[in-house]
């Protein structure tokens, strides 16, 4: 019985003692992975089992052939625990990862949630205050003139107009987030799409004084939803255009690269900070704290900051995939998707 309550307190010395150098290199690696956390806690481990044994040969509790033995059963039991211990840090480094990036999309996304609502209440609010104000003004006829009557009837509907497209914004990327969103796939002539695109948006692209430029041939056919791929160039033509100066450019060019059609939209809108690039197709982002459409008669983009998060949703709804980056004097939008 003294001989066993030796031996342990030999085993308990030299164990403590790596134990504590163990501690040590613990803070050294506190700001490392996870991988070196569980790498140094079983070099630890393992090292104290072998300075125990080697500590009880040393007192001459073990003959040289019996520490042979023993050292050899533990670098056998080492290696494999090592290599087990290695891949499931590796594991749980790569889950950990994952969570901390799913925790900040969160963030992200709880951030725009609270915008949308601040920023499409706001949208919605000044509309419906205008519309009561000359409703009542109507109705009391405060105004009685034919002239001002009809202006009042004219920017009645701009605004409802206004305020559904809105509503229809928030309709289609609820379907979106909802994975709802099924298009109805079959092949679609882009130049087609193109040319409508620029066609709807021409009064305001000659309100504000930008030219809208684009190929007149060589579009290639692509597998898509035409309703939908048609509010994509709508969307990314529209937002170009309203934030491009006067006697500015936006130009739609297309291609093939890597077995797949693409089509951008190039503007000269002055380029897009470096830290907003990643964010221009987050829902309610604008880039700007403004708020108050361009004016009552231009068609204003997805309220709220949603044209952009649309796009997104229908090109990747169509397994496509869709960025932005900066080019001389201003920023290009590039779509990616399936060819016919």
């Amino acid at each position: 019985m003294i001989e066993l309550l030796v031996i342990g307190s030999y085993a308990l010395l030299a164990g403590a003692v790596v134990g504590a150098l163990g501690v040590g290199a613990l803070r050294l690696v506190r700001r490392r992975s996870i991988l070196a956390h569980i790498a140094v806690l079983l070099a630890v481990t393992i090292a104290s089992v072998t300075a125990g044994v080697t500590a009880v040969a040393q007192a001459m509790f073990l003959s040289a052939h019996d520490l042979q033995v023993v050292l050899v059963t533990v670098a056998a039991s080492a290696a494999v625990s090592l290599a087990v211990g290695v891949a499931f840090a590796r594991r749980l480094a790569r889950a950990a990862v994952w969570a901390d990036q799913a925790r900040q999309r969160e963030r992200q996304l709880e951030v725009g949630r609270r915008e949308l609502v601040a920023w499409v209440s706001h949208d919605l609010r000044t509309p419906l205050a205008g519309l009561r104000a000359m409703a009542e003004a109507l109705e009391d006829r405060v105004v009685d003139d034919p002239a001002t009557v009809a202006e009042y009837h004219h920017r009645v509907r701009v605004e409802t107009d206004r305020m559904t497209r809105l509503v229809d914004d928030l309709f289609e990327l609820s379907r979106i987030n909802a994975g709802a969103l099924r298009p109805a796939l079959s092949p679609v002539p882009l130049g087609d799409v193109v040319s409508d695109a620029i066609a709807a948006i021409a009064p305001l692209a000659a309100d504000r004084g930008v030219r809208v430029l684009a190929p007149e041939t060589g579009w290639p056919t692509v597998r898509a939803g035409e309703a939908e791929l048609a509010r994509v160039v709508t969307n990314l033509l529209v937002n170009s255009v309203r934030y491009t100066p006067p006697d500015g450019t936006v130009r739609v060019d297309t291609g093939h690269d890597e077995g797949d059609v693409w089509f951008a939209v190039s503007d000269t809108c002055g380029g897009i900070p470096e830290a907003d690039l990643p964010r221009v197709f987050d829902v309610a982002f604008r880039g700007t704290r403004a708020r108050t459409p361009a004016g009552a008669d231009q068609p204003a983009p997805a309220g709220g900051g949603l044209g952009l998060a649309i796009v997104r949703g229908l090109v990747e709804a169509h397994g496509g995939r869709v960025h932005a980056h900066n080019v001389t004097g201003g920023c290009r939008f590039v779509v990616r998707l399936p060819p016919a």
